[in-house]
């Protein structure tokens, strides 16, 4: 199902903790999955409920619950815009709209090219520099104004 790679990365996680308690490495394993697969599909979320020794469902109340995991695949990029009270007060709402226009999608849909998924998402604690978004739940973008907009978009191209 992963690489052995992958594996190796896992069992790195699951080293962390005590071995009757390795499933709490179950976030760090779902994201290695994802950041292989490209998105979680059940079967790498029961792979990896299998190997941490937990039910399948337990690993997937985790991937459902926290919106960085992929239940479905997504573009590319993934651009996760906090609408969040202080982000939407500061201009997250604005942001996501001016995205929605420049890419021609709504939120929880993928530019037609596939490059491109937006997402709405919750704090990311970073209220400071707000609006904020995230790319690809890995890179935080700050002060997203449509000009900061404009030049990530130019960026991804």
């Amino acid at each position: 199902m992963l690489t052995p790679e992958s594996l190796k990365r896992l069992d790195r996680e699951i080293a962390k903790y005590p071995a009757d308690q390795k499933q709490s490495a179950v976030m760090a394993c779902l994201a290695i999955a994802q950041e292989e697969k490209g998105w979680l599909p059940s079967e790498a979320i029961e792979f990896v409920a299998d190997y941490l020794g937990m039910p399948p469902i337990a690993a997937y109340e985790v991937a459902s619950f926290y919106n960085m995991y992929d239940l479905k695949p997504v573009g590319k990029y993934k651009l996760t815009v906090c609408t969040n009270l202080p982000c939407m007060l500061t201009g997250g709402v604005n942001a996501g709209e001016y995205l929605q226009e420049k890419l021609g999608i709504g939120y929880n849909e993928t530019t037609p090219d596939g490059k491109i998924t937006l997402k709405e998402g919750e704090c990311m604690g970073a209220c400071g520099d707000a609006p904020v978004m995230l790319v690809n739940n890995r890179r935080m973008c700050s002060w997203m104004n449509p000009e900061q907009i404009d030049k990530l978009l130019a960026e991804l191209e």
